[in-house]
């Protein structure tokens, strides 16, 4: 998904509020490739609207897709 000027950026302690999952299991899915984020520092970095795009299931099915 491109950028979009209006797309927040959102740290990690903000997407796990934003998605009311654990940091161990927001941290597994980014290693997953199932959430796009970028390291930053200490931290991750991920845009709103990838947090969207995975709450859509989209990510998954991507995955589905790529292994049939």
């Amino acid at each position: 998904m491109p950028f979009n000027e209006k797309d927040g950026v959102l740290t990690t302690d903000e997407a796990i509020e934003y998605l009311k999952i654990s940091k161990p299991t927001y941290l597994k899915y980014i290693r997953e490739g199932r959430i796009k984020a970028i390291k930053a520092g200490n931290g991750w970095r991920v845009l709103h609207s990838e947090l969207i795009r995975f709450l859509k299931g989209k990510g998954r099915q991507m995955r589905q897709e790529e292994s049939s």
